[in-house]
């Protein structure tokens, strides 16, 4: 028995624990026992059929791989492309390989980890930052003894889990920016970071989403990827009917009483009254863009807090405003106009522990919440059965952000939260609120036009010369005064102008956060056309970096760079 059972209760105790072991009457030794979680298949899930469709594209994919090692299933939302990773899955390990299955979010394992271990049981092992330190070690001992894990499903720092015998990547939801490792260094995109793993291993590749990346794309389109399409929900069911509601519109008729509009208030009462389920988008946390809930000024980038001003340093009024809204505000809004209703939320605020997403999309699944109210972090790829309704708050704050990919992202946004809805029985509804429903985007989301999204923006791109035209690298400098890290930026612009035109050189300018952590921030922006060495380009900027570091005005200039920003 354990020493915990023994010395437990009224006649238990350390000292009588220590006594019987000094006579004799008690022997102690360590047994180890390990902390990672052991899943149960259950034969059921193992002999689920697969649709004519599923089956047809399994076969499409092996045939893909016969020529090249990656390739691209593009399925829409509820198409039952998880269905056919699991098909796959259970071939690489019936033959005795390795799988690593990629998710951009942790909240994404969480949903996933229960629908895959009903399947594979204890082959599979889970692996991301939300796990304690220990755990981590053991799963990577693990990984490395006779009785390491065929399968791990986890996030982009699974990658560097030792394999014995990996024979298979699956990146799922290939298109998300999540995959990026910004901050801090290395700097990399895991879903190419696979690409180049499975290179050294030998191993295939299969890139899965209903929106995929421009630049993903148009490498399948030119023959470099294999692709392989879905093009109708597993179930049948028609995918979700969109209808726009103009919020401009309904502010000049006064209609526009909460951000939330009529038609979308009336069709979250209709789902609630028929038992259904809602999702709200708002893709920003807090209670407003400015001003948090709690009456403080929260910075999102370093966690400073301040108190609100009760006047304006700038002109001295005093009647001040919170403008625009987070979900915290949604949230707050939807208790006021529902009442009734059980109301969850799902930011980045709400999500701090690992048992956090556990909780939040187990109460939704189960039925417990009625109404999820989220940021992009609803949009990844969940599965939830009873969301009738979907509302898209504030389809303008993305489509306004000021870089190339924001009708790109809008559109993925747009469709991935909005295929939340109808998933199984009848069809979803979707309400898309924009001041700007002419925008040739909103009507590529309504029609489900992903090749119209893809045509429009490839001409832009060819036309301002932006990726998958050319390579971009992003060049940072910080400092503490403004000063330096000005004059640091334009002393190392003249340095790369020795080497590149001044239409493949952006910058120096300040970006939209110029100063986090009391660092200034100025960046450069790097176009590269095809043709040029990346390793000689590398040896470039690396070798400029040190001639500007060497100069005592600019020794303590932080200076880092990101290749292939998203």
């Amino acid at each position: 028995m354990s020493k915990q059972a023994l010395t437990q209760g009224e006649a238990g105790s350390d000292a009588a624990y220590a006594a019987l072991r000094r006579r004799g009457f008690l022997e102690s030794f360590e047994v180890e026992t390990e902390r990672l979680t052991a899943y149960k298949a259950i034969p059921s899930a193992l002999t689920r059929q697969l649709s004519e469709a599923q089956q047809k594209a399994c076969a499409e994919i092996r045939e893909a791989w016969r020529e090249k090692e990656v390739c691209l299933l593009h399925g829409v939302t509820s198409s039952g492309k998880t269905e056919v990773y699991i098909e796959l899955i259970r071939e690489v390990l019936a033959a005795g390989g390795q799988v690593l299955y990629l998710v951009p979010e942790i909240a994404l394992t969480t949903q996933l980890t229960a629908r895959l271990g009903r399947v594979f049981g204890e082959q599979m092992g889970v692996y991301h930052s939300k796990f304690p330190d220990a755990e981590r070690v053991e799963l990577w001992r693990r990984q490395l003894s006779p009785s390491a894990f065929p399968l791990i499903l986890g996030v982009r720092s699974s990658l560097f889990l030792p394999f014995s015998n990996l024979k298979l990547i699956i990146v799922d939801e290939e298109h998300e920016t999540s995959y990026k490792q910004q901050d801090p260094a290395p700097r990399y995109n895991a879903r190419d970071a696979a690409i180049v793993l499975a290179r050294f291993a030998g191993a295939k590749v299969l890139l899965g989403t209903a929106t995929p990346a421009i630049e993903t794309y148009r490498n399948a389109e030119t023959g470099k990827y294999g692709l392989v399409t879905l093009r109708s929900r597993f179930s049948g069911v028609p995918l979700p009917a969109i209808a726009v509601a103009d919020v401009k519109e309904l502010r000049r008729k006064k209609l526009m009483k909460t951000p939330l509009s009529p038609a979308l208030l009336e069709e979250t009462r209709a789902a609630l009254s028929a038992k259904e389920q809602v999702i709200l988008f708002q893709n920003r946390r807090g209670y407003a863009p400015v001003l948090e809930y709690i009456h403080r000024l929260v910075c999102h980038y370093c966690g400073a807090t301040y108190a609100v001003p009760s006047v304006c340093p700038a002109c001295g009024g005093t009647e001040l405003r919170d403008i625009g809204c987070g979900t915290e505000k949604i949230e707050a809004v939807a208790k006021a106009c529902f009442p009734e209703a059980r109301i969850g939320r799902m930011d980045l605020d709400t999500t701090r522990s690992r048992t956090a997403y556990e909780r939040i999309i187990d109460d939704f699944q189960h039925r417990r919440t009625d109404i999820l109210i989220g940021t992009q972090m609803v949009t990844k790829g969940l599965d939830f059965d009873n969301v009738h309704v979907v509302g898209i708050l504030n389809a303008d704050q993305m489509l306004s952000q000021p870089d190339f990919r924001a009708h790109e992202r809008s559109f993925q946004m747009m469709s991935q939260v909005a295929g939340r809805a109808g998933r199984r029985g009848k069809q979803g509804l979707v309400i898309l609120q924009t001041r700007q429903p002419d925008v040739p985007v909103i009507d590529q989301v309504v029609r489900g036009d992903y090749e119209g999204m893809y045509r429009t923006q490839l001409a832009e791109r060819r036309a301002f010369r932006f990726p998958p035209e050319v390579r971009l690298i992003n060049i940072f400098l910080r400092h503490r005064k403004e000063a330096v890290c000005e004059s640091a930026a334009a002393h190392y612009a003249r340095l790369l102008q020795t080497a590149f035109s001044a239409d493949d050189l952006m910058g120096p300018d300040r970006p939209g956060v110029s100063r986090v952590h009391l660092m200034y921030i100025r960046k450069l922006m790097l176009k590269l056309p095809a043709g040029h060495s990346p390793a000689r380009v590398r040896d470039f900027l690396l070798s400029t970096r040190e001639q500007l570091l060497s100069s005592p005005a600019f020794k303590g200039v932080d200076f880092y760079f990101d290749v292939d920003p998203l």
